[in-house]
């Protein structure tokens, strides 16, 4: 199925719809440089030196045939199980090999054989590159909205990264439904990509090159939000935003004054939440955050640090693998001196990037 309103599902052509962005990252895209916009290049966060180093260690022309935007990297990746959707040419899922450990393992799953010919090439290389034994990845065609006739299991993963994918699938409820069903309890969905400030109309939806920029299938944020309630995640929480520029005249004069920014939110597969706020303490354990844990948009945790979580993010932390990097005050405990309360603005409580 397709997104409701589109010419596709009146038309029939859905075929078309599906096998266009095999074309345009397959045939069209041979190198970075070929993107017409920069909305798949949408600057992120500082990338940290340990990932830095991980990058150094890819061989050049899978990084050179990646086109994602921004970069993917959630904390405490030691030892766990990870899905990439849509992996590309492999250049996260080699990065994530080299922090999951040789004892965790990366799966990467993208529909463009010709990518994942070049991401399959390498397998070898990058295992004896990290002194592994054996390899800790693999990759597997198939759709990221349908990752049971993929042959990828329920309950099996830790945590699903995504890198501007998502806005390519037709169907993004079935998307939010399917990692969920493959998460395990306490996993995550922590993704990038591009979202904008209302719902966007037919034209923009069926262009083939705003499609293939990353720019015509990006949800309007509400959407995402109400999306990934229904198929049973926490709310999101957004991390970070960056609002998105088209440099290119004739994009621009097709886009009017629709905003695009290119988001990164984590979902998780945990309990309803309680109403009740918690105090927790950053142990500072996880590798590469020996100081201080920005989890989201609207916390950031010091070492040592008391801090009061609401009830949302307290059931995230003690039902996920943060659980054991945390320690929580018993309930009932006042909120005494030296306690911090993280300062919340209207966006941020709402879950919505700052676009308008």
């Amino acid at each position: 199925s397709v997104c409701p309103g589109s010419m596709f599902m009146a038309t029939g052509s859905l075929s078309v719809f599906l096998t266009f962005p095999q074309d345009y990252y397959g045939k069209t895209l041979k190198k970075t440089s070929d993107l017409k916009s920069n909305a798949c290049l949408a600057p992120a966060q500082p990338i940290p030196a340990f990932v830095l180093k991980a990058l150094k260690k890819i061989h050049p022309e899978v990084t050179s045939k990646y086109y994602g935007c921004g970069l993917v990297v959630p904390e405490c990746l030691e030892g766990c199980k990870l899905l990439d959707l849509g992996s590309g040419s492999g250049r996260d899922c080699y990065m994530l090999s080299q922090l999951v450990g040789e004892k965790g393992h990366v799966t990467g799953i993208d529909m463009t054989e010709d990518q994942l010919e070049v991401a399959r090439k390498y397998v070898d290389h990058h295992t004896r590159e990290f002194g592994y034994e054996k390899p800790n990845v693999d990759f597997v065609q198939g759709y990221i909205d349908a990752l049971k006739e993929a042959g990828l299991e329920e309950n099996s993963f830790d945590i699903i990264i995504s890198n501007c994918v998502v806005n390519l699938s037709p169907d993004k409820r079935k998307v939010l439904s399917d990692a969920y069903r493959v998460l395990k309890d306490g996993g995550e969905l922590y993704f990038s990509d591009v979202y904008s400030n209302r719902k966007l109309s037919d034209e923009i939806k069926n262009h083939k090159v705003l499609w293939g920029e990353c720019l015509g299938g990006a949800l309007w944020w509400g959407d995402l939000v109400r999306l990934a309630q229904e198929v049973g995640f926490s709310p999101p929480r957004l991390v970070t935003a960056n609002v998105i520029t088209v440099d290119n005249m004739e994009l621009e004069a097709i886009l009017g004054d629709y905003q695009f920014v290119s988001a990164t939110y984590r979902l998780f597969k945990v309990p309803k939440i309680s109403n009740k706020a918690s105090l927790v303490i950053y142990n500072g354990n996880i590798a590469g955050f020996g100081e201080s844990l920005e989890f989201d948009a609207q916390y950031t945790f010091k070492v040592d640090e008391v801090v009061e979580v609401d009830g949302e993010v307290a059931s995230i932390l003690s039902h996920s693998r943060f659980a054991e990097e945390f320690t929580f005050q018993p309930p009932g405990v006042p909120a005494g001196c030296g306690v911090k309360k993280p300062k919340v603005c209207a966006n941020t409580r709402t879950i919505a990037p700052n676009v308008s």
